[in-house]
């Protein structure tokens, strides 16, 4: 005979044992302990010790609050389903049971893995001092975001920090685990980025690389950039290289363009390393080495915002990292990306992606 599946298409018989009533019990009881369990997963508003000042936005809380309650009825729904079919089908194989009760026990782990992505994000909101500094850094960054223009909707922004050096940004409507659509961007900003300059710069890149993606930005600009390597054949490696980095480049303008020389002060701050790590070229890095990083978002700055400073702070820049530093047979590579950035800054400024 053929056996009944969850999805309701039916399965070619195999010489396999049926469900034993033993199998048939520990299975069901299995399901029943992930329904108890789903029952003590709460709404973020209920589980969260927090002053009012340092929660996030309302639109992010509903955001996540509709995400989390679809996710837990649509897997309430499926294990009823399952229950059901091993209740209702005698000659169900084992195997098939077994296939059916993995796959529930992946979905009820993507859904606690979504979970613990939101947690890590809200729970130090409870933190003294802390959860209100945070809720002053999500209204930066959806500040940041917005266009006078409106050429798209700005999903909800909330931040946290956590270790490491670098920052991040889980973009929304991304995929979770699971494939669902994640309904908020969620930042992490490293807790030592938070002094001096860097906390905005590190910040508002992320936020660019948000605003980037709402606007097609990358694809859009890395043609204009293939485009030009065509015309521009002497120089056809350096636009490679610009090329590959565009993803990074675009959220240090956006964010360069929303603080002006704050950005590149705080980047300046973030890169500040040994001359090694300043100076390395590998073309698996998505992000330029933080010796022309750090050009790239002066050429910027005094594009958008003509001024003295700029100047300035590209003398400094080169006292501290002098490019006889980098290794010989980079330096090269370097000058001619220096001189390069002049074009490749008009090209930036005179994009224009079709949302705009």
């Amino acid at each position: 005979m053929k056996a009944a599946t969850l999805d309701g298409r039916r399965a070619l018989s195999r010489p396999n044992e049926k469900l034993s009533v033993g199998f048939r019990s520990f299975l069901t009881t299995e399901c029943q302990a992930l329904l108890a369990r789903l029952k003590q997963l709460k709404s973020f508003g209920l589980s969260m010790p927090m002053v009012g000042a340092a929660n996030i936005s309302l639109p992010a809380q509903r955001a996540i609050h509709l995400l989390l309650k679809q996710s837990v009825q649509e897997l309430k729904s499926r294990i009823l389903t399952f229950r059901a079919v091993l209740r209702d089908t005698p000659d169900l194989e084992a195997w098939e049971a077994q296939k059916g009760f993995t796959t529930l026990k992946l979905r009820f782990n993507w859904l606690l893995d979504s979970l613990d992505i939101f947690a890590d994000a809200l729970t130090m909101r409870s933190e003294h001092n802390i959860g209100v500094w945070l809720a002053g850094m999500d209204a930066l960054a959806e500040d940041t975001l917005q266009l006078k223009g409106r050429y798209f909707r700005s999903p909800p922004l909330i931040t946290y920090l956590d270790r490491g050096h670098g920052a991040a940004i889980r973009r929304a409507r991304t995929r979770l685990p699971g494939g669902k659509s994640n309904p908020v961007a969620i930042i992490r900003v490293p807790r030592e980025r938070m002094i001096s300059t860097g906390i905005a710069s590190s910040l508002i890149h992320e936020v660019g690389h948000q605003g980037a993606s709402l606007l097609n930005l990358v694809p859009s600009v890395g043609e204009a950039i293939k485009q030009m390597a065509l015309v521009d054949v002497e120089n056809l490696e350096l636009w490679n290289w610009l090329d590959r980095w565009i993803s990074e480049i675009l959220s240090d303008f956006w964010s360069v363009a929303s603080i002006g020389i704050g950005s590149t002060m705080g980047l300046m701050n973030v890169v500040s390393v040994p001359a090694y790590f300043v100076f390395r070229l590998r073309a698996e890095y998505p992000h330029p080495p933080p010796w022309i990083r750090v050009q790239l978002s002066i050429a910027i700055g005094a594009a958008l915002y003509p001024d003295p400073q700029w100047d300035r702070l590209k003398v400094l820049w080169n006292r501290l990292y002098p490019l006889r530093l980098a290794q010989p047979n980079t330096i090269e590579t370097y000058k001619g990306l220096v001189d390069l950035l002049p074009a490749f800054t008009h090209l930036l400024l005179e994009h224009r992606p079709k949302l705009l």
